[in-house]
């Protein structure tokens, strides 16, 4: 792990490099990881791949360094990328560093470049920094409006502080006198339904009528998936209906919605929505196939979920990570590991690795049936992907199903 000074001395970089000498500094520490002229576009392919922390901060710096005067949103992906990775090392005060030194940058009187530093802290679980940030607006001559609130909100929802959000919308709008827009109302609406709550999101949705606020889509599919998950889908239907009877766009994701209801049933109820979705003009995507092979998975049917699989690109669809764990754990539940290695190898050409939690059952069934050699080549894989911070369970599983080397044994 970089120490403090250098992770002070990195952030510090981020906001301040504009010289010819800093860029130098830069490239000399990135040389491995990037070039001077990375485009973001491609900085973001490389934070995907990378899990060294220290590898992502690096990319990210030098992106940033060269983007400087790029609009916030242009930069704002790459830099959530990097949070995540940081908050998944539990890096929490090397993320408050690189984010602090964002307030150093004169685009700080952006809304939106302050808003992407509120949002980057909710990725990161750290709601007490984001409010910390939003009420530092005025010292720091950032004009206020609802775009900053939403994103406040926001964090709020990714630091999983559901019950926060109604007191937000009470509070601040009570102490800075501005009125929040439709999509501030669509994230209080989800903030009932990702606390569980759907039936007071409903009861929002009347009230908003009266007020004579647009309702979106989006707004009534929260509603209606935490109404299916929490098994009330006559009350999920009858939404679904207003939905449609208010001329409300019925897109892929609402779709998704409705097949995730279905996916402990029969497959073929499935197989039935997703051909509604293409004769009403609608693309199903890697989600929608994901149900149809998650349901068949679950009903043992193996080869028809392998099938799925294999006929993704078929139906211009990619397997994304949920692809990867959900079949790897259930061909392992079914003892078919030799299959699951296969797959396991597809997912790494990929990035899409499952986790670990996934992947033990598939190195544990491999040294059960004496496929050492596929075990330990997960192992080894793993241990090229990620920093060893990562690695310690890893490390653990190996010795326990004594699949460790001499060099690995002597190391411990």
């Amino acid at each position: 792990m970089a120490s403090s000074s250098t992770l002070l001395r990195r952030a510090r970089h981020l906001s301040t490099a504009t010289s010819a000498a800093a860029a130098a500094a830069t490239s000399t520490t990135t040389n491995a990881t990037s070039s001077a002229t990375m485009t973001i576009s491609k900085a973001k392919s490389k934070l995907r791949k990378e899990h060294d922390t220290d590898k992502a901060l690096d990319i990210y710096s030098t992106v940033k360094n060269n983007h400087s005067t790029s609009s916030p949103g242009s930069t704002h992906h790459a830099q959530q990328i990097t949070v995540r990775r940081l908050a998944k090392s539990h890096r929490f005060s090397d993320i408050e560093t690189l984010i602090e030194s964002h307030k150093n940058d004169p685009r700080i009187t952006d809304e939106h470049f302050l808003s992407s530093l509120i949002k980057s802290y909710g990725i990161a679980g750290m709601f007490e920094h984001a409010l910390k940030t939003y009420n530092q607006m005025e010292t720091l001559k950032t004009p206020r409006s609802a775009l900053s609130f939403n994103a406040l909100l926001t964090a709020s929802l990714n630091s999983k502080k559901f019950d926060l959000a109604p007191q937000l919308f009470d509070e601040m709008l009570e102490r800075y006198k501005f009125k929040p827009d439709e999509y501030s109302y669509g994230i209080l609406v989800k903030s009932f339904c990702d606390a569980g709550k759907p039936e007071l999101g409903v009861e929002k949705l009347k009230e908003l009528e009266q007020k004579g606020v647009r309702i979106s889509g989006v707004t009534y599919t929260s509603i209606i998936h935490a109404l299916y998950k929490k098994g009330n889908s006559t009350e999920a239907e009858r939404v679904w209906d207003e939905m449609v009877n208010r001329g409300c766009v019925v897109d892929v994701a609402a779709s998704n919605v409705r097949i995730m209801s279905a996916v402990d049933g029969d497959p073929e109820i499935i197989k039935g929505m997703i051909e509604e979705m293409s004769n009403a003009g609608l693309k199903p995507d890697t989600i929608s196939h994901n149900y149809l092979m998650t349901c068949y998975c679950k009903k043992g049917m193996m080869d028809e979920a392998k099938e799925v699989y294999d006929k993704l690109e078929e139906n211009c669809c990619n397997p994304n990570a949920a692809t990867f764990r959900t079949l790897v754990y259930y061909l392992c539940r079914n003892e078919r590991f030799e299959t699951g290695y296969k797959v396991f190898k597809q997912s790494v050409a990929v990035n899409k690795i499952p986790d670990f939690n996934t992947l033990k059952y598939l190195v544990s069934g491999l040294a059960k049936k004496s496929k050492n050699k596929e075990a330990k080549g997960i192992i080894r894989t793993m241990k090229k992907k990620f920093p060893p911070n990562l690695l310690v369970a890893w490390s653990k599983l190996e010795m326990e199903l004594g699949l460790a080397s001499s060099e690995t044994e002597a190391a411990k």
